[in-house]
């Protein structure tokens, strides 16, 4: 059955930094009580633990935070001593991450011509509210798109040194060898309302997470204006979902999803309105998440988000 075992200690080392581990192992006797040790014999203080154990499934998944001085743990051996932790359990992920330490994660943002999505993480990157590090922005529009040299999303770019590369395509090149080589020293790719399909040869050839966004419309309301369909269909609740990129379109396991009502008082304008602000927090919280290592693999489709 599932479980959740949360324990908290105030204070700590004044030195204190925040680590998070991830962990998923068969499940056996023991577990917390050795990832509490581990912790513990270096002077660390656990924050918070949280665990789930599938019903049935013998099969165990945590996701901790605690704090502890670098001084005393230094950070290539907190690395060694949950491996040694990995190995004792037969894990089969175990992950450290101590994120005023650590680099941050490295991305590229895919977009089109919609730029509501990109513009919300520019500006949450701006405010050091996104912990990565933006890499390059690539505009891959249809051949016969060009964003105008002068506007604020390149002024913006401009002004915080972010490359940016417009890459126009065709029926026949997708541009697909030149994104994954502007691509490749990235932790994970962003599509901020990209409006190309990846091939299953560029997500193999990538070999890395891909975080997409898309509205709440679909199945229901498919191709041109899918916002109007829905208004004029008089729906009464709207989503978002961000979700990975899997070779099956829009099917990837799901991170985050959010949803809000509308009623006949809404116009068009505010019904849009509201559906782009969702898409916009939706895709910020699943960022925010998988960079927090908060969301794990799970089963075979599925996501666990702590």
């Amino acid at each position: 059955m599932a479980r959740r075992a949360i324990s908290t200690i105030t204070g700590g080392p004044a030195r204190s930094v925040l680590g998070i581990h991830v962990f998923h192992c068969p499940d056996v006797v023991g577990i917390v009580a050795k990832l509490s040790e581990c912790i513990a014999s270096r002077g660390g203080n656990i924050r918070s633990v949280d665990v789930f154990v599938p019903e049935n499934k013998q099969e165990f998944y945590s996701r901790s935070e605690f704090v502890f001085d670098p001084t005393y743990w230094p950070r290539d051996v907190v690395d060694n001593d949950f491996i040694k932790l990995s190995k004792l359990f037969s894990a089969e992920k175990s992950i450290v991450r101590v994120p005023d330490l650590d680099p941050k994660y490295k991305i590229v943002i895919l977009a089109s011509k919609q730029e509501h999505c990109l513009v919300d993480l520019l500006y949450k990157w701006q405010e050091g509210r996104l912990p990565v590090d933006i890499s390059c922005l690539l505009n891959i529009l249809n051949s016969n798109h060009q964003r105008a040299p002068n506007t604020h999303v390149i002024r913006f770019l401009e002004r915080h040194g972010i490359p940016y590369h417009y890459l126009p395509t065709s029926a026949g090149n997708k541009r697909e060898a030149e994104i994954l080589e502007l691509a490749e020293d990235t932790d994970f790719l962003v599509l901020a309302r990209y409006m190309q399909i990846l091939s299953g040869r560029f997500l193999e050839s990538y070999g890395k997470d891909i975080i997409n966004i898309h509205h709440g419309l679909l199945p229901s309301f498919k191709g041109g204006s899918p916002s109007k369909q829905a208004f004029d269909a008089g729906v009464k609740l709207i989503g978002a979902t961000s979700h990975f990129v899997s070779q099956e379109l829009d099917a990837g396991p799901i991170i985050e999803q959010m949803v809000e009502r509308v009623s006949h008082r809404d116009t068009l304008q505010s019904f849009v309105q509201k559906s782009e602000n969702l898409e916009k927090q939706c895709l910020v919280q699943a960022i925010k998440s998988y960079c927090e290592l908060r969301v794990l693999p799970y089963q075979e489709n599925k996501t666990l988000v702590f």
